[in-house]
C-alpha cells in the first residue's frame, strides 16, 4: 500500500449559477492529497453529456448547489494514491462515472469507482461510450430486455446516447429505426439504423409504416407531450423507456415538476393490463442503499462496451475534441444539436 502526501496543481471548469456558456469561470487551486480509498486522476478526456446543459440551467435532478465544478465522467491516468490504495493503479488509465467534478485537469475520486479502460482504446473513444455506453447497455438489456430479431426505436439516434444504442443495437442482431434532424440523417443510416426526420410532422407515422405491427421497444430522452406516441408505437409485449425531458429543459419553474410528471404517466401506463411496459431509467438506482451492487454492475457493463470498441464492433462517435479552457465552446457546441455523437473535452494544448 501506498500513501501520497503531495498536493496537485489543477486546473477547474466552475459552473457559477445559471448563465450562458460563456458564463463558465476556468480556475487554477491546489487539490489536497488523495485520502483514504481515494486517487487522483489526470485527465485525458471528459465530455459534455445531456446533463450538464440542463445543470447550466439549474433543472437537473440532484444537482448540487452553485457554483460547482460539472462532468459527468472522465478517463484519466492514476498519478497519485491515498492510504489503503494500492500504488500499482498509479499509471495505468480508467474510466470514472463522477456525476460532476470532472471538468478538471485533475481530480480526486474513490478508487472503488475506477474501471480498467484497455490498452488498445483511445482515451477519447473510451470517453465517449463511458456514462453513454453504459446508459445504452443498461438500457437495452437490463430494461427493456432486448433479443435479436427484435425491432426498437432511437429517438434522437446521433446523439451521444443515440447513436451507441444503435451500434449495440445492431451488433445484436436487432432492427433499429433512428430519428435525427435532416442533416443527420445519412449518419444515422452509417450506423445500420432506419432514419426518420424527427421535424416530419408525419414522424410516427412514419414510424408506423415501417414497423405496422409495432415495436419491441422505444428509447424516449424527449419527453413531454409526445411522449404518448411512443408509447402507442409498441407491439403487446414491448417496452417505453424513457430518460430524460429534453422537451421541458428550457420550461422556467421547478425542474423537479417535468419529471414527477413523467414518472406519473410511466406509471400509470406501466398498469394498464395490455402486456406494455413503461419505465424511467435511472443512472444511479441503487447506489445509495447498495454501492457495492452499483459498481459491479457499472463495472461488467461498461467493460462489456468497451471490449466491443475494442475489437471495432462499436465505433465511438465523437463530434469534436475541444481543449479544457474552451469549455464553454464545447458546451455551445454540444447545446447546438448539430453534431453527430459527443463533444470531448481533452486537456490544455
Amino acid at each position: 500500500m501506498n500513501a501520497t502526501t503531495a498536493t496537485t496543481r489543477a486546473t477547474e471548469i466552475v459552473l457559477p449559477g445559471v448563465v450562458e456558456p460563456d458564463g463558465l469561470h476556468v480556475r487554477v487551486r491546489d487539490l489536497p492529497a488523495p485520502g483514504e480509498g481515494q486517487v487522483v486522476l489526470r485527465m485525458e478526456a471528459t465530455g459534455v453529456c445531456f446533463a450538464e446543459q440542463q445543470m447550466r440551467l439549474g433543472k437537473y435532478y440532484d444537482q448540487p448547489p452553485f457554483p460547482f465544478v460539472p462532468g459527468y465522467d472522465v478517463v484519466g491516468t492514476v498519478v497519485a494514491a491515498g492510504p489503503g490504495v494500492d500504488r500499482d493503479l498509479r499509471g495505468h488509465r480508467f474510466a470514472v462515472v463522477t456525476k460532476v467534478g470532472a471538468w478538471a485537469s485533475h481530480l480526486i475520486v474513490e478508487a472503488g469507482d475506477l474501471v480498467p479502460v484497455p490498452d488498445g482504446v483511445d482515451a477519447a473513444a473510451a470517453e465517449t461510450v463511458a456514462v453513454n455506453g453504459v446508459t445504452a447497455w443498461q438500457m437495452l438489456y437490463r430494461t427493456a430486455k432486448v433479443k435479436r430479431g427484435d425491432t426498437i426505436v432511437v429517438l434522437g439516434a446521433n446523439g451521444g446516447v443515440g447513436s451507441t444504442l444503435v451500434q449495440l443495437a445492431r451488433h445484436a442482431g436487432i432492427k433499429v429505426i433512428g430519428t435525427a434532424s435532416a442533416r443527420n440523417l445519412d449518419a444515422i443510416r452509417e450506423l445500420g439504423a432506419i432514419p426518420v426526420d424527427y421535424r416530419d410532422p408525419n414522424m410516427y407515422a412514419r414510424i408506423r409504416e415501417l414497423a405496422p405491427e409495432g415495436v419491441d421497444a422505444v428509447f424516449d430522452h424527449v419527453g413531454g407531450p409526445a411522449l404518448k406516441e411512443s408509447w402507442k408505437l409498441l407491439r403487446r409485449g414491448g417496452a417505453l423507456v424513457n430518460y430524460g425531458s429534453a422537451a421541458t429543459k428550457d420550461e422556467p419553474g421547478n425542474a423537479m415538476l417535468p419529471v414527477l410528471k413523467l414518472f406519473g404517466q410511466l406509471m400509470v401506463w406501466n398498469l394498464l393490463p395490455n402486456g406494455k411496459r413503461a419505465g424511467f431509467y435511472n443512472f444511479w438506482a441503487g447506489k445509495r442503499f447498495r454501492l457495492n451492487t452499483f459498481r459491479t454492475r457499472l463495472r461488467d457493463d461498461l467493460v462489456q462496451v468497451l471490449n466491443l470498441v475494442e475489437s471495432g464492433a462499436v465505433t465511438p462517435q465523437i463530434a469534436a475534441r475541444i481543449p479544457l479552457p474552451e469549455a464553454a465552446a464545447a458546451l455551445t457546441l454540444a447545446e447546438s444539436r448539430t453534431v453527430v455523437g459527443k463533444v470531448i473535452i481533452v486537456p490544455e494544448r
